[in-house]
């Protein structure tokens, strides 16, 4: 045998090896009771656990395993989490996914969506009497949610610059809150004079009666852009990724079940999505030099 046929015959039982190892990893993730589930930390690490409770024990009699959420310190975690195998399925936002996507080399499948998903918004609030449209932010400070996030900064500074105004150089300073209620209690608390955040949760704090809109308004409103979706890697057990996805569209909200589970997750209903929604996001994400 000659020394490039030994070459061959290693690098083919190499390969061999590895693949056998990706796929027996990827049993063992799915095959040992447990589903590992967690979700970018766009809130308080309570009220992530809060809004999951009920849709954690629905997933679990829905597919026979044991659902343990696990949180995440930021948004980074949550993609090399699901990458390195430590997660299952992450709830992400649109950017996240988009990353998790480019960092895997589409070796992750988005499985659902909200309905509201499809036009997601994103908007801008203030304190400050002057500020009435984006072009007033010049000069002025701002609070993003996290870096990584696609309501609290990639599309609002998508739209900034649309509308003319460079974030890093026509504003006085921008901070990163890490989330979105963290924005809206910068902005309330005098901090910074503007902010931008995921509506849903602004419009949950307003019912919720733990912002005043009167004292903090919305002043800008974006047009709608796809958004959130629940993820999983691509090698898990099509029977699985089957159960999980008919799961969240089976949720009906005239059901008690049904009802509790899409109040907390702010959605009507659960449905199908695929990777190319999620295109202009991705383009957004380059043209705004946050995706290499």
């Amino acid at each position: 045998m000659t020394m490039s046929i030994r070459r061959h015959v290693l690098k083919t039982l190499c390969a061999a090896v590895a693949g056998t190892m990706l796929i027996a990893g990827a049993a063992h993730a799915q095959s040992n009771g447990v589903l590992r589930v967690s979700a970018i930390p766009d809130e308080s690490p309570t009220e992530l656990q809060r809004k999951f409770k009920p849709l954690g024990e629905y997933l679990a009699k829905a597919t026979g395993l044991k659902v343990e959420f696990t949180p995440v310190t930021d948004y980074a975690a949550s993609v090399e989490g699901l990458i390195n195998r430590k997660i299952d399925m992450v709830w992400f936002g649109g950017f996240t996914f988009v990353q998790a996507n480019v960092r895997s080399k589409g070796q992750v499948t988005p499985l659902v969506q909200r309905e509201e998903d499809e036009k997601f918004r994103s908007v801008f609030i203030t304190t400050v009497p002057g500020i009435t449209k984006l072009e007033d932010l010049k000069g002025k400070t701002l609070a993003f949610g996290s870096e990584s996030s696609t309501s609290g900064h990639l599309m609002p500074r998508s739209f900034l610059l649309q509308a003319k105004v460079n974030p890093d150089t026509d504003l006085k300073r921008i901070a990163f809150s890490g989330a979105h209620d963290a924005t809206v209690a910068a902005v309330a608390g005098g901090k910074v004079d503007a902010g931008a955040l995921n509506i849903s949760v602004w419009e949950k704090l307003v019912e919720t009666k733990k912002v005043d809109p009167k004292q903090v308004r919305v002043f800008y409103t974006t047009p709608g852009y796809f958004d959130y979706n629940w993820t999983v890697r691509s090698d898990m057990d099509p029977a699985l990724k089957k159960k999980i996805t008919d799961a969240f569209l089976a949720l009906d909200g005239s059901t008690a079940e049904g009802k509790q589970i899409l109040d907390l997750q702010r959605a009507t209903k659960f449905v199908p999505t695929k990777t190319a929604n999620y295109g202009a996001i991705e383009a957004a994400a380059r043209n705004a030099g946050l995706l290499k």
